[in-house]
């Protein structure tokens, strides 16, 4: 026990240790960038250095931090080109590996979660990780079947499986990480002028508090499997066993969505980008769920073309579905419907009662962002969101003066913030697909423009 204090102070140093006049200024300077108020140009030499020093740090921590990176190698996509791509190498490594669990702390894990004849369990485990995520790791595993109805003589029957396990303290890890990255908050307000950010630090709160319960997971793990078995475009893996911070799960062989961002055609980032959507659009109504952690380490495009989907510690449970309002707003946007969307957001809390508002001004703030779904099919770019994420965030623009009066509300902080993960993905793959189409079959309300 007295290790764990000296484990939460190291931790605690090593964020801090963050090379604060160097990583910070040069975070610090990516936020300018995005925002527009500053033109210097930063250091290409001090931009490797410090993504190197930085994600190296994060990868270390594991916990929150390696969270945050995550997060932000979805959103590199936001950024100007010079100022990304010294990042993104290091970022997509951040995605799918981080330092090691020692064997012999993987295996104590394994005795006290699924007891002390864990190996009978097995066939053959893998002491080597295949990957790593925010708060476990994963191995490669052959489960040994039951033998009922068979020979006591035949040889045992293995079924492949990935082993995913949990950090040892990820718990108390998690909320201390969170806690010291929340310093961090005045980038989003920078980025985001109306999202208020300890709404935003409470849902992650509780997202961490569920994404450590492997049991949980698991639970949400089979109402996804149900909602898609046998479906010929999305893959959910079986769940096998589940403890608290052990889950044993089907095996998924295939190319890692960031793969595809990184050596695809054009025809595979355009299928990705399109299964992608399917997934986000169509789970809220078919599963009453919503994956919220869209980043690429959560994917695979298999051999059969399907979307093979990895992880469910991070949900949002909606079972009445996808809110009605998002798609019928949309779909009054589209056709110009000035008045009927702000009393719409008025409605659902974006623009507060008492409020006055210009309600053409309204609309010519939401309807660039709509460009996806105005046309049969829109083709996500980095340009594209760069543009965008320069508009709203720009205090030189209309948009960020009117974003200021606008609200987030809390119902929908989870939404927006896997839609915009999502949004993050498909311009990284540059996908071009019929996004319309899929909204008009699984977003409740849609109507396009005429």
């Amino acid at each position: 026990m007295t290790d764990i204090p000296r484990r939460a102070v190291s931790r605690t140093a090593k964020l801090a240790a963050l090379p604060l006049g160097f990583a910070g200024r040069t975070v610090l300077g990516m936020g300018k960038r995005v925002t527009g108020l500053a033109s210097e140009v930063i250091s290409a030499e001090i931009q490797q250095r410090t993504a190197e020093q930085l994600f190296s740090v994060l990868g270390q921590l594991k916990g929150g931090a390696m969270k945050f990176g995550q997060a932000l190698s979805v959103f590199e996509a936001a950024l100007p080109e010079e100022v990304a791509a010294p990042y993104r190498q290091a970022l997509t490594k951040l995605q799918e590996a981080a330092p090691p669990l020692p064997a012999a702390t993987v295996h104590r894990v394994l005795a006290e979660q699924l007891g002390p004849d864990w190996r009978n369990r097995f066939l053959e485990f893998d002491d080597t990780p295949a990957a790593a995520a925010s708060i476990g790791q994963v191995h490669r595993a052959v489960w040994r079947e039951a033998t009922t109805g068979r020979r006591k003589s035949a040889a045992p029957t293995g079924r492949p499986v990935a082993v995913k396990i949990q950090y040892p303290g990820a718990g108390d890890a998690l909320l201390a990480d969170l806690k010291q990255l929340s310093r961090l908050g005045g980038m989003f307000r920078a980025i985001q002028p109306g999202l208020d950010v300890k709404p935003l630090l409470a849902e992650l709160r509780e997202r961490i508090t569920e994404e450590l319960d492997y049991e949980l997971e698991a639970e949400s793990q089979r109402a996804f499997a149900a909602a898609y078995a046998d479906d010929p475009e999305i893959f959910i893996p079986a769940v096998v066993a589940a403890a608290p911070r052990v889950l044993v799960t089907e095996w998924v062989a295939g190319t890692p969505l960031a793969q595809i961002i990184r050596e695809g055609t054009p025809e595979e980032r355009d299928e990705a980008g399109r299964l992608m959507a399917v997934l986000h659009l169509s789970a809220p109504a078919r599963a009453g769920l919503l994956h919220a952690d869209p980043h690429p380490g959560n994917f695979r495009m298999l051999p059969d073309g399907r979307l093979g989907v990895i992880d469910f510690g991070a949900v949002a449970r909606m079972p009445e579905g996808t809110p009605e309002p998002i798609g019928r707003l949309a779909g009054l946007a589209l056709r110009g419907e000035a008045e009927a969307v702000v009393e719409g957001l008025r409605v659902e809390g974006f623009v507060p009662a008492d409020e006055p508002i210009d309600a053409q001004a309204v609309l010519d703030f939401v309807q660039p962002m709509l460009a996806p779904v105005a046309t049969e099919e829109f083709q996500f770019t980095r340009a594209w969101l760069r543009a965008e994420a320069a508009r709203i965030a720009s205090p030189r623009s209309s948009a960020y003066q009117l974003g200021r009066q606008l609200n987030l509300p809390p119902s929908y902080l989870l939404i927006h913030r896997v839609t915009l993960g999502s949004i993050g993905v498909l311009c990284q793959l540059e996908a071009k697909a019929p996004y319309r189409g899929i909204l008009e079959r699984w977003l409740p309300g849609f109507a396009p423009a005429g």
